[in-house]
Formats: structure tokens, C-alpha cells, sequence
């Protein structure tokens, strides 16, 4: 018995060690404290104060929050739209048109002088030769006159001279003048028809050849209507040539005319007819179509002129067919103006350029071709530099005072 309990008592203490031991183990293993950072410490930036801690208010006006009108819960704010409003161009007033070419007289006569002062000087001569006379033919058909009136003006000249007998400067002058403006047809009715039928607005079309000034004529010829009170609409049907539609439009603002006019590149015979139709629609007096600037030697391009002309006369007739020709172009004009009254039936003439040539006898020759006035004159880059083709105002510029 005893053997027993000292077995016992042995294990009791030899557990007890083994137990000392684990826990010591234990103790041992366990990670040694991490060494303070070396790395300072980043303090965030102080939030802003508030309350009892926040600082001390300024001293200015403040209302209770029971005089501010708050809106109720659930309703909401409404905003104010800022309204863009489109900046509209400040429109022109054009110069009236009545005595438009005796005011650019002066401008006319710089350049065409030439012509006035040679023949004036030639007929001045003690003895009229004929060498004096070949002299005189000489400078009509430098002047683009043309054959067929330079001799039938020499004609003239010759037999009233003959009879005149002794010449003083101003008999030479008015002898001249005379001549010239009975050549240049002064009973020719240069009137732009621009009166249309049954109400309807009058139809002008302007066609020509690229580079006579065709669209800027065109928006020139609106200015002048404009001056004479009449309410004009714009067909852009020139949808061949780059930024054409842009320049028409930019003409009829001016002026408040209103441009219609379509993508580019599309039919032309359908913007002119949607131009006739708007212009019925608006009650205007009258609507101007610009055409394409076709070229004379390629007959597609006439074929197709024609048939804008056909379908803009399914509103009804034209009044008005204006064809622009470059004065500077001289007898090459001719040969244009020829192809396109082959085409439509050319009913008057513009010259583009007059200022910038001393062949004022293209209006002659070109007169004499055709059959047809010219009825309106460019003499400038000036916006109202187109004016109404005077026989008298222009011999006038021609001769000089």
C-alpha cells in the first residue's frame, strides 16, 4: 500500500515538471516588442472648426431664417433657362437706283476715256485722210465696237463731217455723242421685267459663264429691287461651285431677302423650283435664281440649264433671263453669249467689269449679236456698283466733258 501511494505521489510530481517545462517553452518562443519607427509621424491637417471652436464670425447683416422664403419639401427648384437669342445682322440700305450711272459716271470715265479722247482727237485733224479714217476704225474695233458697227459708224462720221464741213471742238463733241448713242440704241427697252402674273411673283434667272460675276450679280441685282421697295426671294441653285449657296445667302442678309437652298451638289432644277414656290407662298415680288456657272463648250452641262428653265416654268413663265457677260472678255464673250441664247431665250444683258477695261464697244458688239439691250452695267467691286445701262450717262463717260 505504501509502494502505491509513493508511486503516486511520483507521478503527481513528475506531471507537475513536465507541465513547468511546456509553459516555459512557451514563454521563450514569443516575439521580441517591434523597435519604435524611426519614420515621424505625419499629423493630418486640422479640419475646419466649428461650433463653440470655430472662429469668430464677421460682423455684418444677417436675417433669421424665418424671413428666408425656403421651398416647401418635395418642391422643386425650378431654373431660370438662359435664353442664347441668335444675333441678327443689321440690314443695309441700299442707294436708290434712279440716276444710279451718272453717279458712277466719274468711275466709269477713268477707264473708258481712251476710247472718247482717240476718236475726239482723230476727228480734231485739219485734214481727214484716209489714213485718218483707218486710224478711227482702227480704235473702234480696239474697243471691241465690232466690224460690222465701226463701219457703219465710220459711214456715218464721214458724210457729217463732209457736211459740217469746218469742225470747232464742241460740234466734234456732240457730232460723236450723237452717233454713238443713236448706235447703242437708245429706244431699246432696258427695263428688268420683274412683274409677275395673277398675283404671282415676277422670275428673273441669271445664267453665265464661271468667273463673270455671276452670284455676286446676282445679289447686286437683289440690292437694287431692295432700293426700289420690292420684296425679293433667293434661289441658290448654283450647287456646283463651292460655297456659291454661302455667298447668295450672305448678300440676301444684308437686305433681308431670304435664301433657299439645298445640299450641296443636288439638283439644281428642284431648288429653283422650291424658290418659285416659296416666293408664290410669301406673296414676294419677286425671285432671283442663281444658276451654275455652266461652261459654253460642254453641252451636258447647257442641256441641263435648259431643264431648270423647263421646270421652273411649270409655275409659269419666265420674265426675266439675264445673261452676265465678263466686259473684259471682249470677243470671246461673244461667242458665250451665242451658245447660251441658243439654250434659253436671252431677254437682257449684264456686263460685269466695265470699270476695269477701256473697251466700252463690247455693249455695241454684243448688243448687235444678240438682238437684246443690255440692261444693267457692274462698275465695281462696291455692293451698290450695278446700275441700269443708260445710253446717254454712258457716251457721256466715254467722250468726257
Amino acid at each position: 500500500m505504501e509502494i502505491v501511494i509513493l508511486a503516486v505521489v511520483i507521478a503527481l510530481v513528475a506531471v507537475g515538471l513536465i507541465s513547468g517545462l511546456v509553459v516555459s517553452s512557451r514563454k521563450k518562443k514569443q516575439l521580441p516588442p517591434s523597435a519604435p519607427s524611426s519614420t515621424p509621424t505625419i499629423t493630418p491637417p486640422a479640419e475646419p472648426r466649428v461650433g463653440e471652436e470655430a472662429e469668430t464670425p464677421r460682423d455684418e447683416a444677417r436675417r433669421p431664417i424665418e424671413e428666408v422664403g425656403l421651398p416647401g419639401a418635395g418642391t422643386p427648384v425650378e431654373e431660370t433657362p438662359v435664353v442664347i437669342e441668335p444675333e441678327i445682322p443689321e440690314l443695309e440700305v441700299p442707294e436708290p437706283t434712279a440716276g444710279r450711272l451718272v453717279r458712277l459716271r466719274a468711275r466709269l470715265a477713268r477707264s473708258q476715256n481712251s476710247l472718247g479722247k482717240g476718236l475726239l482727237a482723230l476727228l480734231s485733224r485739219d485734214n481727214l485722210d484716209e489714213d485718218t479714217w483707218e486710224e478711227i476704225e482702227d480704235t473702234l474695233l480696239t474697243a471691241d465696237v465690232g466690224v460690222a458697227p465701226t463701219q457703219e459708224l465710220v459711214e456715218r462720221l464721214r458724210e457729217r463731217v463732209r457736211v459740217l464741213g469746218t469742225r470747232t471742238p464742241d460740234e466734234l463733241r456732240t457730232l460723236l455723242r450723237e452717233e454713238l448713242v443713236a448706235l447703242l440704241g437708245p429706244d431699246l427697252d432696258r427695263a428688268v421685267k420683274t412683274e409677275g402674273g395673277d398675283g404671282t411673283p415676277g422670275v428673273v434667272m441669271v445664267v453665265g459663264v464661271n468667273g463673270t460675276g455671276k452670284t455676286t450679280t446676282t445679289g447686286k441685282l437683289a440690292r437694287v429691287l431692295v432700293a426700289d421697295g420690292r420684296s425679293v426671294v433667293l434661289g441658290a441653285a448654283d450647287t456646283f461651285r463651292a460655297a456659291a449657296a454661302d455667298q447668295l445667302q450672305t448678300w440676301g442678309e444684308r437686305v433681308g431677302a431670304r435664301t433657299v437652298r439645298g445640299p450641296e451638289g443636288g439638283d439644281p432644277a428642284s431648288i429653283a423650283f422650291d424658290a418659285v414656290k416659296e416666293g408664290i407662298a410669301e406673296s414676294a415680288d419677286v425671285v432671283l435664281i442663281d444658276t451654275a456657272g455652266r461652261l459654253h463648250t460642254k453641252t451636258g452641262l447647257m442641256d441641263e440649264l435648259g431643264k431648270v428653265k423647263r421646270v421652273v416654268e411649270k409655275h409659269g413663265p419666265l420674265d426675266e433671263i439675264l445673261l452676265v457677260l465678263d466686259a473684259t472678255t471682249g470677243q470671246n464673250g461673244l461667242v458665250q453669249a451665242r451658245v447660251f441664247a441658243e439654250v434659253v431665250d436671252i431677254t437682257g444683258i449684264v456686263l460685269t467689269k466695265l470699270d476695269g477695261t477701256a473697251k466700252g464697244g463690247i455693249v455695241i458688239a454684243v448688243q448687235r449679236e444678240l438682238g437684246v439691250p443690255v440692261k444693267l452695267i457692274g462698275l465695281g467691286e462696291g455692293p451698290d456698283d450695278l446700275a441700269p445701262f443708260e445710253p446717254g450717262a454712258f457716251v457721256d463717260a466715254l467722250i468726257g466733258d
